[in-house]
């Protein structure tokens, strides 16, 4: 029998399905996909808790319609850094990394194009849940290399020990599940 977690986030209720992430660890499956009603409120309300900023970053692929909403929102631009090489990439950058959610390192990928145009902009990192740290990282590296500013890092949830840092922007905290 599947087991659920509730959670409450910009005002809306949402039961979270329990998965395994191996022996020791379950988490809380947070996915906004096909929710268009809770991508928009939390879009909306991370807007209010953001600092200034020119353009946002995001990684691919589930915080993508939370990035498309927030640039929606505010009339600022989004850029999303892929999971793959595409054949439309001239000379891409790339960064290793290796999330909770995913078993091998994975390597991420920004057209030169795009990371050039973060040059000197504030940069909104944004994803979905923060709990390792590792693709805020990643994605912070892009910023660097592009001669960037970060203004902020912002999720939806801040999973685990996540919760308790003091440089994200966070609407709910989601806890892991130890057996």
């Amino acid at each position: 029998m599947d087991k659920y977690y509730k959670l409450t986030v910009a005002g809306l209720e949402r039961d979270l399905k329990i998965c395994p992430v191996n022996e020791h660890l379950d988490i809380a499956s947070f996915i906004m996909f096909s929710d268009v009603e809770l991508t928009v409120r939390c879009a909306e309300e991370l807007l209010k808790l953001a600092p200034e900023f020119d353009v946002l970053l995001t990684a691919e692929a589930k915080s993508i319609p939370l990035a498309y909403e927030m640039a929606r929102q505010s009339g600022k631009p989004y850029i999303p850094v892929r999971k793959g090489k595409k054949a439309y990439m001239t000379d891409p950058v790339c960064v290793n990394v290796k999330s909770i959610t995913t078993a091998n390192v994975q390597t991420l990928y920004l057209d030169k194009k795009d990371l050039d145009s973060l040059k000197g902009k504030r940069v909104l990192i944004v994803d979905d849940v923060i709990s390792t740290g590792m693709s805020l990282k990643a994605l912070e590296e892009f910023v660097e290399r592009a001669h960037g500013t970060i203004a902020a890092k912002a999720a939806v949830l801040a999973e685990g020990d996540a919760a308790d840092r003091t440089d994200i922007i966070f609407l709910e905290k989601l806890p892991l599940f130890f057996k």
